[in-house]
């Protein structure tokens, strides 16, 4: 039978054992058991965003009402139908012949940074595409579906603004930081991350004395510049940028104290540079 849990600020190591011991219930009428899971890291790498050795959780289990959690998502739905769509109908009628968004957001998968919650952006604003660490690989790496919504974003939906937001407390951003040598050939994770290896490097050439917090957050910011400059090594992109038709933006959504910080890429500032020395930036704001 399936079971549903409610977790709330808990996460998971990239490799994890889990062992269960259920409680006997406080009636024989009582519907829920409550179950200690204890999530114990099975590789080097730690959390997505914190170690999760010798923790032990409480966990809500139903495994007779497995309706709850989409009853709750119906309800979410029909409210949307209501005061959205329904108060909106020109505007979907709209969406559903062509879209036409003015950005392409590049963003993290973690579920605490939902960009379109966080800044609002409504249907047929902003293309998303979401991936652990808001990376941006290489134009030379192989296909992925970052590059994909890149080409189409770029090519095919002509975005005005590409915005790549990073983010307090990656577990990607942790997880790449923690890594030593190479990535294991049989960790998905740890063969993504290393995608923003040269944040890791910039940041343990001038943060290497910090506590690996700070370190984490400083790569954190790093990798953001750092998807920027790999976005203009997309010829399409650099092209779109030095005509004018396409500015390329950075942000960092600290959810802890619910700030803001953005900033936009001077392209020709950023020309002066020697290649792979990094970008320069204007506009520089916090929200």
């Amino acid at each position: 039978m399936i079971a549903f849990f409610t977790v709330k600020a808990i996460t998971f190591p990239p490799n994890f054992l889990l062992k269960e011991s259920f409680t006997s219930p406080a009636s024989p009428s009582a519907r829920r058991k409550s179950v200690n899971l204890q999530l114990m890291a099975s590789g080097k790498t730690p959390g997505l965003t914190q170690e999760a050795n010798d923790r032990t959780y409480d966990v809500t289990i139903d495994r007779e009402n497995n309706t709850d959690v989409f009853d709750d998502m119906k309800h979410r739905f029909l409210a949307f139908k209501k005061h959205k769509y329904m108060d909106n109908l020109e505007h979907f009628k709209n969406l559903a012949d062509a879209q036409a968004p003015k950005f392409l957001v590049i963003a993290c998968a973690d579920s605490r940074v939902c960009p379109s919650a966080v800044l609002g952006f409504q249907p047929g604003e902003a293309f998303t595409v979401r991936n652990i660490a808001n990376l941006v690989p290489s134009y030379e790496s192989g296909p992925t579906e970052t590059k994909a919504a890149l080409e189409f974003s770029v090519n095919f939906l002509n975005v005005e603004n590409i915005l790549v937001i990073g983010h307090s407390r990656c577990g990607g951003i942790q997880a790449l930081m923690s890594m030593k040598g190479e990535p294991d050939s049989s960790s998905f994770i740890q063969n993504w991350v290393i995608t923003g290896k040269k944040a890791k490097e910039s940041t343990k050439a001038v943060a290497s004395s910090l506590h690996f917090d700070h370190q984490c957050q400083h790569c954190e910011k790093a990798s953001i510049n750092h998807s920027l400059e790999k976005l203009l090594g997309y010829p399409w992109i650099e092209e779109k940028v030095r005509k004018g038709s396409l500015s390329l933006h950075g942000g960092y959504y600290d959810f802890v104290n619910c700030t803001f910080e953005k900033w936009t890429v001077d392209y020709e500032g950023s020309r002066g540079k020697k290649e792979g020395s990094g970008i320069a930036v204007k506009n520089r704001s916090v929200w």
